[in-house]
């Protein structure tokens, strides 16, 4: 007989749930967030349990790759496309666990991909630098904001990040106040240069990052990103598959040529829809046919619309450039 196993994870619990072939709950129940009881109980169905479903919760790594660890075939679910029966009255979260594997059972369990834990984290350190990248701008603005709310005089940012600059305020508490703020902006650069070096060595023997860096206007740090969140490119069956997961592809709903809604504009890696959106600012300023493709649609339509559509060929072009290991080619792209 085989088995169908759901799990609906919490911050500190997880439900449990089994089912049979004829959807009957052989096992259910609710345990701490520890793996050695996960696999207790799971033990007794192992060697017919077609699936463990498991939802894509913020923490879902130490479940994923504990089960993945011990040989049980794991299910990553995508969560904003399950769809609950919508005649329900009452559901608790016994019964959202039996539902992933009722959805597993008929075979209709949307999932997703489970990058390879030996790249995950090289991939995460990544995000943590866009984070402190980030971090470290506000900073760099809230300073820039003070001295010019105080003085009246807006310092360029390319001169508050030199070393030698010295924050010159009459008052002692709002000196001290902007230079805690220029402190923790540098301290900040100081550990993303420290993390863009560790990121390098990883990413510059890859073939993909290699190819990347061809496009004009993608140098170390959008062809790292790129790279490491697209994973495997095999993963992706089209090229309109992997331009909808960077967020590249309109979500509208048209019937009789008519609009009648918009689907998940979120759905799919905000990650490297940004990247691509820098990709293409770059390209329209350093290749002449992507400047020219840009002002023709600029023409018909707005500077958002006219950027994302170089965004979506950059992101079709980086689909085949990883998929066939060849360089960037700004006539094919641009060719009508």
């Amino acid at each position: 007989m085989a088995f169908y196993c759901g799990i609906d994870l919490h911050s500190n619990n997880h439900v449990v749930v089994v089912i049979d072939d004829d959807d009957q709950r052989v096992y259910e129940r609710r345990l701490n967030n520890d793996l050695a009881l996960t696999l207790v109980a799971l033990a007794p169905y192992k060697s017919e349990l077609i699936g463990v479903a498991v939802e894509s919760t913020f923490n879902w790594y130490w479940l994923v790759d504990g089960l993945q660890a011990e040989g049980y075939p794991m299910q990553l679910v995508n969560t904003t496309a399950v769809q609950q029966y919508s005649g329900l009255k009452y559901t608790d979260d016994r019964y959202d666990a039996y539902w992933l594997a009722h959805l597993m059972r008929l075979k209709i369990l949307p999932t997703g991909y489970i990058y390879p834990k030996e790249l995950r984290g090289t991939r995460d350190l990544l995000r943590r630098r866009m984070f402190l990248m980030q971090t470290a701008s506000k900073q760099l603005i809230s300073v820039q904001s003070q001295i010019w709310r105080q003085t009246g005089v807006k310092i360029s940012s390319s001169k508050l990040k030199k070393e030698s600059f010295v924050v010159d305020l009459p008052g002692d508490m709002e000196r001290k106040a902007a230079e805690a703020g220029l402190s923790v902006y540098r301290s900040i650069h100081t550990e993303l240069e420290k993390i863009e070096s560790e990121l390098l060595k990883a990413v510059k023997p890859r073939a993909d990052y290699k190819v990347l860096t061809s496009i004009p206007g993608v140098g170390e740090v959008l062809g790292m990103t790129i790279a490491l969140e697209t994973g495997n490119i095999q993963r992706f069956a089209e090229v309109g598959d992997y331009a909808s997961y960077c967020r590249c592809v309109k979500s509208e709903r048209v019937s009789n040529a008519k609009k009648k809604g918009e689907g998940n504009a979120k759905s799919g890696n905000k990650y490297l829809s940004w990247a691509f959106s820098e990709a293409a600012h770059f390209a329209v300023r350093y290749e002449p046919l992507a400047k020219r493709f840009f002002e023709r649609k600029l023409r018909k339509t707005n500077g958002i619309v006219a950027i994302r559509a170089v965004a979506h060929k950059l992101a079709r072009a980086a689909y085949y450039m990883m998929r066939n290991n060849t360089t960037f080619d700004a006539h094919k792209l641009f060719a009508n």
